[in-house]
């Protein structure tokens, strides 16, 4: 069966708690706040990359599109252990990967906690475990792939701040590891929400997340 047929069986079943998983700050008794320990804006113009997984790609990935300041977002895998994968064996679970994105952005417009307070705020509800939404297995899981101790201390000072503050009903179970590899996925997953807007799935699953961004950052919000 088709990823497309599997997530429409999915989406039918569970519609309401699918939508309810879209909507910014899910599980969460307050705004999600700003990060207190955060990098500096850069002085001058550069690319800098995040990774970071929470779901399916599309939605993520859609959701980074449309942040001011980032230069491109890319579905992909990474945190397995098969060098150069493919959806069919990710999605089997039997690799350790995670459906990924790399976020290259420009730190003289936004920072890495900025990015990481989208994540947290409209990209997923970062309390479920293996899984967002309809969507379940390992490869659905949350993950902040870090690629230098500024990264890691940032994003583990941001859920200690979140957890502390009892921002979210449930503990995040958000997981910071190092990026070892990342995985570009196959071209029909790149852009699925710009080039798919009608799917069903993008219509209740992804779709209420860009909006979200738009009501909740507008100031971060583009393209």
């Amino acid at each position: 069966m088709s990823r497309v047929s599997v997530r429409m069986v999915a989406m039918m079943v569970t519609v309401l708690a699918a939508t309810l998983a879209c909507r910014a700050g899910n599980g969460a008794s307050a705004a999600v706040p700003a990060p207190v320990v955060d990098e500096v804006k850069a002085a001058a113009k550069g690319k800098e990359t995040a990774v970071v997984a929470g779901g399916c790609f599309w939605g993520i990935q859609a959701v980074f599109s449309h942040v001011k300041g980032v230069h491109s977002a890319t579905s992909g895998y990474s945190g397995g252990t098969v060098k150069d994968p493919d959806y069919e064996l990710v999605s089997s679970g039997r690799t350790g990967h995670a459906e990924s994105v790399k976020v290259v952005y420009d730190p003289s417009k936004i920072t890495y906690g900025e990015l990481l307070q989208v994540f947290f705020s409209v990209a997923l509800d970062p309390t479920e475990v293996n899984r967002q939404g309809p969507d379940t297995g390992t490869q659905y899981r949350s993950v902040i792939f870090y690629s230098n101790d500024e990264q890691k201390h940032i994003a583990e000072a941001y859920i200690a701040q979140l957890d502390q503050a009892k921002v979210f009903s449930k503990k995040i179970v958000t997981q910071v590891v190092p990026l070892q590899a990342f995985y570009e996925a196959e071209g029909y997953h790149q852009n699925y929400f710009e080039m798919h807007p009608n799917d069903p799935y993008i219509v209740y699953n992804d779709a209420p997340k860009v909006a979200n961004l738009r009501k909740e950052f507008p100031e971060l919000y583009g393209k």
